[in-house]
């Protein structure tokens, strides 16, 4: 079997050279470069990508933790990952943590076995002070979606808070006093969050917030129907649903379309995150963006940015929400 050895021998270079053409390293000419993969080809020898990771301390992966894999969500934020790190030679190992502790830990665990040389992690469940010892061991850590102050350093989020403050303050200045509201699941940090800007804009309008025209979902499609199952139950009347989200938003108006109610002329909505599909359907859901690809992104930059020593990469670890305007919310001034 041929060896490294064996390579640098029939190229005429030395072993530092054959080592720097493995790892891709700029500073060898082209004309090196062939010399070395002619060599390699010749004695059909292929680079040990263990014999690398031991040379260099390094393995070039990096471990992407995120709640599921499926979903208009988070497809697009690993897609933005996989894209950013791959494009620096770096590649990513996935683990699904699916909202429960104990899944979580266990994907960390199996995530810093492989050895990974960071770990981006969209966690739900974990406890703020777990994550926090967690960015004081040997790996380096960074937080995407979520804020911790003791390390805010290390967090790519949103500004949740403005987002509900922004959909809520919009439907309340075009006249609509009577609102349900279907929520997110309260324990996880950006559903509570988005629940506090909305009645934040309550609170600047004086309207109370209704308590029977309040629903906590999931995040699913489904769990927007059951919202506005029960909603349409209550002996309330409302003139717009906030959803915490898009998905559920949509089941909700599938419910409303089944049961002859237009929309919006009979009953307003807005939602959350500005999926690719509410542009689509008709009416176009009203939305606040959430550059969740932007942010996956950004947390692949400050890897390369601190654990591969590219220094001029700018990180932006705070995103702000911005009101999309479209079709779903009737003025009733």
């Amino acid at each position: 079997m041929a060896t490294i050895y064996d390579v640098s021998v029939l190229a005429g270079v030395s072993l530092a050279t054959v080592s720097r053409v493995m790892n891709k390293n700029t500073n060898v000419s082209e004309k090196t470069k062939k010399k070395v993969q002619d060599a390699m080809d010749q004695l059909g020898y292929r680079p040990s990508s263990i014999a690398q990771s031991l040379a260099s301390n390094r393995s070039n992966s990096i471990g992407v933790l995120v709640s599921q894999l499926d979903g208009p969500f988070y497809g697009p934020m690993m897609t933005e990952i996989e894209t950013a790190l791959r494009d620096a030679n770096k590649h990513v190992i996935i683990a699904a943590g699916h909202s429960n502790e104990t899944q979580e830990k266990e994907a960390v665990e199996f995530l810093l076995d492989r050895g990974c040389d960071a770990l981006i992690l969209d966690v739900e469940a974990l406890s703020d002070e777990y994550i926090i010892n967690l960015c004081q061991q040997s790996t380096p850590i960074v937080l995407i979606n979520r804020f911790i102050s003791e390390i805010e350093e290390r967090c790519i989020y949103l500004n949740n808070a403005l987002g509900g403050y922004l959909a809520t303050k919009h439907v309340l200045s075009q006249g609509h006093t009577q609102l349900a509201y279907i929520a997110g699941p309260q324990f996880k940090s950006d559903a509570r969050e988005r629940l506090e800007g909305h009645k934040q804009a309550l609170a600047e309008f004086e309207v109370t917030f209704d308590e029977t025209l309040f629903f906590e979902g999931n995040f699913r499609e489904p769990s927007g129907v059951s919202a506005m199952e029960f909603l349409l139950k209550q002996d309330k009347q409302f003139t717009c649903v906030i959803s915490a989200n898009d998905q559920m938003a949509s089941g909700a108006i599938a419910v409303s379309l089944e049961r002859d109610i237009s929309v919006p002329k009979q009953l307003s909505f807005i939602g959350y995150d500005n999926s690719p599909f509410p542009k689509y359907i008709s009416p176009k859901l009203s939305t606040v963006s959430n550059p969740i690809q932007e942010m996956g992104k950004m947390a692949a930059l400050w890897v390369l940015k601190n654990v591969y020593n590219k220094p001029d990469l700018s990180i932006v670890n705070t995103f702000t929400p911005q009101l999309i305007l479209r079709d779903s919310v009737k003025s009733l001034k």
